[in-house]
């Protein structure tokens, strides 16, 4: 490979894997969802909690990058490490593998996570831009299946051209979607600061911001009879003065727009009647049900979004977190490509995460948390495949005047936002196909992944082969991306060929297991074991060296291994001691972690012996 990357280019690759408006767009839906209906309260003291975890593993990659500054990142120091001991080098092979193959349950599942959330993305989009073909509720399966084809194919193929290619695309991207974030952060918080308690603002009501009341009507089935209400056991339930109880929607007129109602909740034709809707931050930001079961809907103050709630809320925001800052050691597979990878890989390690994590991202959330109220609150953020582009819409219907201006300004946005998630996608599949490359070319793997393009010196079969198991993956995380919700959605409103299958009844979302969270939750699984794995490996490479630092190579890297493996445990746990926490995902991914591990050690004593190699060395190699 050509060394063409500085300081710069090796910084804006890693940065662009990290995505902060990428990635506030798609998973803040995810965090509100989790950990429901109290957990979102610590959103971001978790992602503190997170960056710590980050940056003490962020150390250990970077002190590593100046020991052995080469292609395959924690693959190739877990070999180096253990081969420059005099007694735990018997160990390299195995340690080079594990760590290999547990990077691969990281970088071969998260491209496909972002195809998938690509895919989400355009989906909603779809529900503005084609109301009368796609639900504002749900997004079309078929078109987010195709979508996932078209997109992964098309960003193998730039990955495929070389790696100039790529980092030009991300030095734009990086500077598009930053000023994007800056942005939106400032106007939500202006928004909150122009609509003080009790004060007329915006809700949405069918995907339209209005700043009044809207009449409720009955939701109906097929024959037009109003749907009732149902009890745990499914049996119609009745209102206090015992008339029955039947499900409600916001009313629309013939052209589509709410309802307007007046005070007492009739239906109004003059504007002047209607009543205005008024923010509250203080009322109602905590409610209880009937069972007693209570529920955080938004920040009543500045101090409550930087609060920490309870430390088993923040370790449910920190397990979903780290989804959002992984990436800044993906430079570290970039190191045959950098001009001066001993001086410049250690810088781009933490400058990445410092501008997209510790900056870009604490700002961006604290707006977003912030901007909470009784006009868009934390469950509604959980309802939807775009949270932050409702938010967009609300804030720029206030700030330009009308809903019109608002969605403009909210497509706007997610443009950005799409380009920001082809530079992580990109990024990631450039990382995953380098990191086989790297076993490949040791005959770890199959020695066909080991080969470069003789044109762009790229590891092309590496790169069509992820391209190919992105798009599956793409297509499993967005098939029940709806799932884990704590009451029914509203009925499906379109009914055509982009909804001819895919769509459950709407009491299923309730039950079934969101495919979307259990994909992330690979990927993490992925990605802790490889962060505890790379402590360890950077412990053992400074032992007994001229430049060995209790600091930086023994106490951080015990934190950040602690750190990783009480997150994941957590994770394991959590289901059983937070309310809302489901069990599905988290043990669906250890699952799959279990058989992904089961599989490799199976597969690394079957190939060694099919090779002739040992898998405990002897002795050290020449």
């Amino acid at each position: 490979m050509k060394p063409t990357l500085g300081l710069t280019g090796l910084t804006v690759n890693a940065m662009a894997l990290i995505a902060p408006g990428a990635f506030l767009w798609l998973t803040f839906s995810e965090q509100a969802l989790y950990g429901a209906p109290m957990a979102g309260a610590s959103m971001w003291a978790g992602i503190i909690l997170a960056l710590l975890l980050c940056y003490a593993t962020a150390v250990s990659y970077a002190e590593l990058s100046k020991l052995y500054p080469g292609a395959g990142s924690s693959y190739f120091y877990a070999e180096q490490a253990f081969l420059a001991k005099t007694k735990a080098f018997r160990f390299a092979r195995i340690m080079k593998f594990f760590t290999g193959w547990a990077s691969h349950l990281y970088y071969w599942v998260y491209p496909g996570l972002m195809v998938g959330v690509t895919a989400m993305l355009v989906g909603y989009l779809s529900g503005y831009l084609f109301p009368d073909t796609f639900s504002g509720t749900y997004n079309s399966p078929l078109e987010m299946y195709l979508f996932c084809i078209v997109f992964s194919i098309g960003v193998a193929y730039i990955a495929f051209k070389g790696v100039n290619g790529s980092t030009a695309v991300n030095i734009a991207i990086n500077i598009i979607q930053i000023t994007a974030l800056i942005v939106f952060g400032v106007i939500a918080i202006a928004y909150r600061n122009a609509h003080p308690q009790g004060s007329t603002g915006f809700h949405l009501s069918n995907q339209i911001a209005v700043n009044y009341q809207v009449a409720q009507v009955t939701i109906n089935d097929d024959k037009g009879n109003p749907l009732p209400v149902l009890d745990a056991a499914g049996k119609p339930t009745k209102n206090a003065d015992g008339t029955p109880a039947y499900q409600m929607q916001d009313g629309q007129d013939k052209d589509g727009n709410p309802l307007m109602a007046d005070k007492d909740g009739k239906t109004v034709t003059d504007a002047k009647l209607a009543a205005p809707f008024t923010v509250d931050y203080k009322d109602g930001a905590y409610t209880t049900d009937s069972t007693g079961v209570q529920t955080f809907n938004y920040h009543p103050t500045a101090k409550s979004v930087l609060g920490i709630h309870k430390f088993s809320y923040i370790f449910v925001q920190a397990g979903v977190a780290i989804l959002i800052l992984v990436g800044f050691e993906s430079v570290t597979s970039m190191g045959e490509e950098a001009k001066d990878p001993k001086r410049h890989l250690p810088w781009a390690i933490l400058l990445s995460l410092t501008i997209q994590g510790a900056i870009c991202y604490l700002f961006e959330y604290f707006a977003a948390n912030y901007l909470l109220n009784s006009g868009y609150t934390l469950p509604n953020a959980s309802a939807s495949s775009a949270p932050i582009g409702d938010m967009m819409v609300l804030t720029g219907t206030w700030l330009f005047g009308s809903y019109a201006a608002g969605k403009a300004f909210m497509l706007v946005q997610a443009a950005t936002v799409f380009l920001a998630l082809i530079g992580t996608t990109l990024a990631c599949l450039n990382t995953g196909a380098r990191v086989t490359y790297a076993m490949g070319r040791d005959n770890e793997v199959g020695a066909h992944f080991g080969l470069l393009h003789g044109k762009n010196l790229t590891p092309h079969r590496a790169i069509w082969t992820l391209a190919v198991l992105s798009i599956f993956i793409g297509m499993i995380t967005v098939t029940t991306y709806l799932g884990g919700q704590a009451s029914d959605p509203a009925a499906l409103d379109k009914h055509n060929i982009w909804y001819s299958f895919g769509i459950f009844s709407p009491h299923v979302y309730t039950w079934i297991p969101n495919t979307f969270l259990a994909v992330s939750l690979v990927s993490n699984f992925g990605t802790f074991l490889l962060y505890m794995v790379t402590c360890i490996v950077a412990m053992v490479a400074f032992r007994e060296h001229h430049t060995f630092n209790g600091i930086k190579h023994m106490v951080i890297p015990i934190f950040g291994f602690i750190a990783n493996l009480m997150c994941m445990l957590f994770y394991l746990i959590g289901p059983f001691s937070v309310a809302g926490m489901s069990w599905h995902e988290s043990y669906i991914a250890l699952g799959v972690a279990f058989l992904w591990g089961l599989y490799g050690w199976i597969y690394f004593a079957m190939s060694s012996k099919a090779k002739g190699k040992t898998m405990i060395l002897t002795e050290r190699p020449a």
